[in-house]
């Protein structure tokens, strides 16, 4: 079981994905929760069928999940939302569980509802990538399309970005370049093996 966990987290367009990367390539244990939840929905995944019987047969296509219906379906209805969080979310962090037992040292667990569903107490230190809300709906319109109440719609289906900078230990702010994010990530991962060498000592 690991010794040490990291939750890393922040609202939806923050930079958080970038920084899982960096943490990826620098050879940091990253359980990534978004990871496992396209694959509990991916054909044949084992959440489909229970999704099928709550939302219907019209937020797929044939056997595979249809992920802009689906998202366009919960996330303009809190209570739709709750029901398919009541769905996957046990099985996500059943499988964040398994693989945190198969870790020695440090790891990461990259949650973006980490304060959202109490996994922060799993954690010893949380990180969290932020930017402002302008800049949260302004790359959000960028990648997705979406007009700026959808883009809101999304933002304030999660906790405020500002509330999970405030409830957090490290701070990243991910409004400069991809490559100075990273940087700043690195360097707390370098930190956290340097205190567990100390440890050990």
């Amino acid at each position: 079981m690991s010794d040490y966990v990291i939750g890393l987290t922040g609202g939806i367009a923050c930079g958080k994905s970038n920084l899982s990367a960096a943490l990826k390539a620098a050879g940091a244990p990253v359980i990534d929760a978004d990871k496992i939840s396209r694959s509990l929905t991916a054909k044949g995944g084992p959440a489909l069928p229970r999704i099928r019987e709550a939302f219907g047969s019209g937020v797929f296509r044939g056997e595979e999940l249809n992920r802009e219906a689906l998202a366009e379906q919960v996330f303009s209805k809190p209570e739709e939302l709750e029901k398919l969080n009541a769905i996957l979310h046990p099985m996500i962090f059943a499988e964040m569980r398994r693989e945190l037992e198969a870790v020695r040292g440090p790891a990461v667990m990259d949650v973006p509802l980490l304060f959202e569903t109490g996994l922060d107490t799993w954690c010893d230190e949380i990180w969290c990538a932020y930017v402002p809300q302008a800049e949260q709906i302004a790359r959000l319109r960028r990648r997705s399309g979406l007009t700026r109440s959808l883009a809101l719609a999304r933002i304030r289906a999660q906790m405020p970005a500002r509330e999970k900078k405030r409830r957090a230990d490290r701070v990243i702010r991910t409004d400069g370049s991809k490559e100075e994010s990273a940087r700043q990530v690195l360097a707390l991962w370098q930190a956290v093996l340097e205190k567990g060498d100390t440890r050990r000592l």
